[in-house]
């Protein structure tokens, strides 16, 4: 699957977000390693600790489904800027898929590529 397909799919699962509190909408498109691609968008909630980001909705999905390894996650937002996964996304994302790539891309269509390790350097691991 290219980049931009995995995009693509990122920006289908954007339009499902339940943001009715921020109204700021992500998608997250997440490719195993088996190429199955599960997506996820953010859920949010009036207790805001009960929201769920795109990328850990994606993440959660795949494994409550028994897949445990990725390559690849796409995060699109509706934002000029690059919107890129908060703290606790990182660290969920270091457990699955330490030496996978993330995409971002925002409203403007610019993309950037990082490595999980780069965005969480010194992560927590076992």
């Amino acid at each position: 699957m290219t980049d931009r397909e995995l995009i693509e799919q990122a920006k289908e699962a954007l339009q499902n977000a339940y943001v009715p509190y921020s109204h700021f909408r992500v998608g997250a498109a997440l490719l195993s390693k088996n190429g199955t691609v599960f997506k996820g968008c953010n859920i949010e909630n009036a207790s805001y600790g009960a929201t769920c980001c795109a990328e850990r909705t994606a993440v959660f999905k795949a494994v409550s489904e028994g897949v445990k390894e990725f390559e690849k996650i796409a995060i699109v937002s509706d934002s000029k800027k690059l919107t890129s996964p908060c703290g606790i996304c990182r660290q969920v994302l270091l457990e699955f898929m330490p030496e996978g790539v993330v995409l971002l891309e925002n409203e403007k269509g610019e993309i950037k590529t990082y490595k999980v390790k780069e965005l969480l350097p010194v992560g927590f691991t076992l």
